[in-house]
């Protein structure tokens, strides 16, 4: 594990603060983390859906991709929203059926395509399987508004192509490398079985944000070290300074 996290440790700025993982780990906060890591799952893969949609393939594909997300947004955004009986499909919703043409005039659409149906797949399947967690414990899904980080590292994304998406891509990357590194710092104080879980979802998460940064360095045909180093700073202090909401990426709770 010590050397799957070796690069997204010295990618990351930061390591996460102790105060947050105190909070993290104490058994009140539970319900509270696994409801985050589930709208987490949902959010990178729409991310990833919007992305392969807005630059990456042909439009005829658009109502497939819409369809692939369909299930677990209605699960998430309906207010009668019935876990077992979404549960009892999983698996039967996580594959698209179609094969996606790229979009013409867009270099690196084959690429875009590959690396990223391959992350909403697994991010769909995460979702499930933390739900299927909150199900076994009777811990019920509910709607929490977003935290600041995933915002405040947009927030930061150039407005002119292709630096819009070469900097989407890094975002992408440090929310990705920040997952992974909060899941090896909580696995050591979770029960045995969010311990296992949260461990295996390392080596994903971890291949996850070295995908979105070949994608950023590709797109951007030339180093990007300066745009990394500039976006690991501002990730640092999302990470750090007082954040008055906990969430998975919260910053330093102020209680």
């Amino acid at each position: 594990m010590q050397e799957l996290l070796a690069p997204v440790k010295a990618f990351l700025a930061c390591e996460t603060p102790d105060a947050w993982i105190e909070k993290a780990k104490s058994p009140e906060m539970l319900q509270a983390i696994l409801v985050d890591h589930c709208n987490c799952e949902l959010k990178a893969a729409q991310t990833a859906l919007f992305l392969i949609r807005k630059y990456a393939v042909d439009p005829g594909c658009n109502e497939a991709l819409l369809a692939w997300a369909k299930p677990y947004e209605t699960f998430v955004y309906h207010k009668d929203r019935d876990m077992a009986a979404f549960l009892a499909r999983s698996g039967k919703k996580n594959d698209l059926d179609v094969a996606l043409t790229p979009k013409a005039g867009f270099a690196h659409g084959d690429e875009l395509i590959a690396k990223m149906v391959r992350l909403i797949k697994e991010e769909f399947h995460h979702f499930e399987q933390v739900l299927e967690i909150m199900h076994e414990r009777g811990i019920p899904y509910t709607s929490i508004n977003a935290g600041r980080y995933a915002k405040g590292m947009m927030s930061h994304v150039r407005t002119n192509e292709p630096a819009t998406l070469v900097d989407k891509l890094i975002v992408g990357a440090f929310i990705e490398a920040r997952s992974c590194e909060r899941f090896a710092k909580l696995a050591p104080f979770m029960d045995e079985e969010l311990s296992r879980f949260y461990v295996s979802l390392l080596r994903s998460e971890a291949r996850h944000y070295q995908d979105y940064l070949k994608l950023a360095e590709m797109v951007a045909g030339s180093k990007i070290d300066e745009r990394v180093a500039y976006f690991a700073a501002v990730e640092a202090e999302l990470i750090q300074s007082a954040d008055d909401e906990f969430r998975f990426h919260s910053g330093t709770p102020l209680n």
